[in-house]
């Protein structure tokens, strides 16, 4: 083997994080076979299921860390990428794991378009005063 003269290590820095990378993480994908979409605000809340002893069923490390995190309060997907220090993608792929093993399900925010017009709702409450 030919010497570079670069020490093979000298790339490794302790405050680098972690040498895995986010597609080794899911195993190469970027989404999901059951296609669920996940907003940034969309609350991961843990299943009965996954307070059981039995959790770790071939389970990725980061697939735990997810649903022990949620264990404790009812996390959205921007808090657990924060808090896992992992891109949103990767989140996305992870939950939607957990929400096919159905360890996880996602309660999603309701769209603005289907939430009521707050002039309509003005209107009913000035209509009930006036009665």
């Amino acid at each position: 083997m030919k010497e570079t003269g670069r020490d093979p290590q000298a790339w490794f820095d302790g405050e680098a994080g972690p040498v895995v990378r986010p597609y080794a993480m899911t195993r190469g994908r970027t989404e999901t076979a059951g296609q669920h979409r996940l907003d940034l605000i969309a609350l991961v809340v843990p299943e009965p299921a996954a307070e059981g002893p039995g959790l770790d069923r071939n389970l990725s490390p980061e697939h735990l860390e997810i649903v022990e995190r949620c264990l404790d309060a009812p996390q959205s997907v921007a808090e657990l990428a924060s808090g896992l220090d992992l891109p949103i993608g990767v989140i996305r792929v992870l939950v939607g794991d957990l929400v096919e093993d159905e360890l996880v399900y996602v309660s999603r925010p309701v769209p603005p378009a289907e939430l009521p017009d707050v002039n309509i709702l003005r209107e009913v409450i000035n209509g009930l005063r006036a009665l």
